[in-house]
């Protein structure tokens, strides 16, 4: 038995530094700097060797996938020592995935270039391919390129096309795509706030949250998904409808439309400063806070040309 033990022992794989890199997909330099920061056990000293295991390219593994989620280092070693001191990481793993699952039931599609050229007017446009690659509305498959690409989103490419064939150019297809965009990332970070707010401080008091917490939350997650699209999709439609209405009435109308630049108009503003606002005065005076510091700020401004004015005209003089 103890023979048996030995050899099952032996058997299990070693890996020099360069070895561990090959395998990992991480650099040398990368894996010490992990052990500097402490996200990397140290190695097992064989002679004037230094010997990795599996464990250690398990966890090398563990790390670039929170990475490839956007976590950051501090967070996943925060992660990985509650892991390491018995308190679980399923629940929290279970989390991460649900949370960087998809949003959506729509599967991604691939395109060839000819299929692609021909739905855009049947002419190559590199420039329209290079800003689709920006925008993440195709993605280059890696051996693929310029004969095919991934389309993440079918129904957003089929967007764009049939906007590109009722006779909208691609720039302008392409500018307002950046704009909703911008908004709709505002619509998701408010989502996110007030769900944190309300209903997930609870399960995020603990840093990292305890594994039961973070199983709960994941549950909660898997519930709440759907709500956002939803809510979206209600606002959407009746502010179009609402809008189109009053579009409709107004270009059917005799008259020309009169100019009105006394309406008040959306203006969209990163999440942290909208935070940073709320912080100061609270959510309910956000609204009048911005207004009034622009207002500030264009009295200043007005002020500042009138005096310049002046010491212009005195100089003259």
């Amino acid at each position: 038995m103890v023979g048996a033990g030995l050899a099952e022992q032996s058997a299990q794989p070693e890996y020099r530094i360069e070895d561990l890199a090959h395998h990992s997909g991480a650099t040398v330099r990368t894996i010490r700097a992990y052990q500097d920061r402490g996200l990397l056990p140290r190695p097992e000293r064989r002679g004037r060797s230094n010997v990795y295991g599996d464990a250690h390219l398990a966890r090398l593994r563990q790390i670039a996938d929170l990475l490839d989620r956007g976590y950051t280092l501090a967070s996943i070693k925060e992660l990985l020592e509650a892991w390491d001191t018995g308190r679980g990481l399923g629940g929290v793993l279970g989390l991460v995935a649900e949370v960087h699952g998809p949003w959506t039931d729509e599967e991604a599609d691939r395109i060839s270039r000819a299929e692609l050229d021909a739905r855009f007017g049947g002419t190559p446009d590199e420039e329209a391919i290079r800003e689709a690659v920006e925008l993440g509305v195709l993605e280059r498959l890696p051996g693929r390129e310029g004969e095919e690409y991934l389309v993440p989103s079918p129904q957003e490419l089929a967007v764009a096309a049939e906007l590109y064939a009722a006779g909208v150019p691609l720039a302008a297809i392409t500018g307002h795509l950046r704009e909703l965009r911008d908004q709709v990332e505002h619509i998701a970070s408010r989502f996110l706030e007030f769900t944190t707010e309300h209903v997930f401080a609870r399960y995020l008091e603990h840093r990292p949250p305890t594994d039961a917490d973070a199983t709960e939350a994941a549950t909660m997650v898997r519930r709440l998904r759907p709500l956002a699209q939803q809510t979206v999709d209600a606002e959407l439609a009746r502010a179009m409808r609402l809008l189109a209405t009053r579009h409709l009435q107004i270009h059917l109308s005799p008259e020309p439309p009169l100019a009105r630049d006394d309406q008040p108009r959306a203006v969209s503003l990163p999440a942290g400063t909208i935070r940073a606002v709320q912080s100061l005065v609270g959510a309910e005076g956000v609204e009048d806070f911005i207004a009034a510091a622009t207002e500030r700020e264009v009295s200043k401004r007005t002020l500042d040309a009138l005096a310049a004015k002046r010491h212009e005209v005195e100089g003259i003089q």
